[in-house]
């Protein structure tokens, strides 16, 4: 195991360990190393965190095989974790407060062959990734792919499930929201504002769970436990 810094290891003794995984060391690595470093691979850039009006936000791709967000200002950051009801039941449980719903997610068509109408917020641990100017499908990502989500100071799991128009990023379903922050009152109109998260796309047809993900679940933990042993081979191979 690499030893986590300081930085990390301060979030970690805050988090929930309820359907939580322990951050791989490969991965801790990963967290630390890039945090602070300037992007070379700056797949897309001009975004916003949709907070603080800093539009150095991009997509960049110095991880192998792989795309995340990131952002060089104030001495390097992440992303933080707005969130998004889009969907099934969109105005369903905590949702009811979110001013943007939108009756349907980027992936609705995919995602009905597996015996669901639309991804659900309030169920679906989803990523919203890609945005008006740039979709991550151009630098191979696949939809509805696993994606390793470190928020927290833990390791969860989620699927690309949305898009988002104009230049906001950092965004998730509520249900991978309550499970990053069970403790910040988490709403469809309140989310996590540090850029403290990290969202990491992974390139490829086999980052896609296909059938082996249980979309029909009905709770999140189920789903997340679905589409785990998936998403531990693709950290797992991060940096080899």
């Amino acid at each position: 195991m690499h030893p986590i810094n300081h930085h990390l290891a301060t979030i970690l003794l805050a988090a929930s360990l309820t359907s939580a995984y322990s951050i791989p060391g490969n991965l801790a690595q990963i967290y630390n190393d890039h945090r602070t470093k300037t992007c070379d691979n700056i797949i897309a850039s001009g975004f916003s965190d949709g907070t603080t009006g800093d539009t150095t936000f991009e997509y960049c791709g110095d991880i192998p095989n792989a795309i995340f967000l990131h952002s060089s200002s104030n001495g390097g950051q992440y992303d933080n974790m707005d969130v998004d009801c889009d969907g099934a039941h969109a105005s369903g449980g905590d949702c009811g407060d979110d001013p943007s719903i939108q009756g349907q997610t980027s992936f609705q068509d995919q995602v009905v062959q597996y015996g669901i109408s639309d991804l659900d917020a309030n169920v679906h641990p989803y990523v919203v990734f890609g945005n008006t100017n740039f979709d991550p499908q151009s630098s191979g990502m696949q939809p509805l792919s696993v994606m390793a989500v470190v928020c927290g100071g833990q390791l969860y799991y989620g699927v690309w499930g949305d898009m988002n128009g104009g230049g906001v990023t950092g965004e998730a379903s509520i249900a991978l929201a309550k499970l990053c922050f069970p403790g910040e009152g988490i709403t469809g109109d309140n989310g996590h504002t540090a850029d403290d998260v990290l969202y990491i796309g992974f390139e490829g047809q086999n980052a896609v769970p296909g059938s082996s993900a249980d979309w029909t679940a009905t709770d999140t933990q189920t789903f997340e436990d679905s589409i785990k042993s998936l998403g531990d081979q693709l950290v797992a191979g991060l940096g080899s």
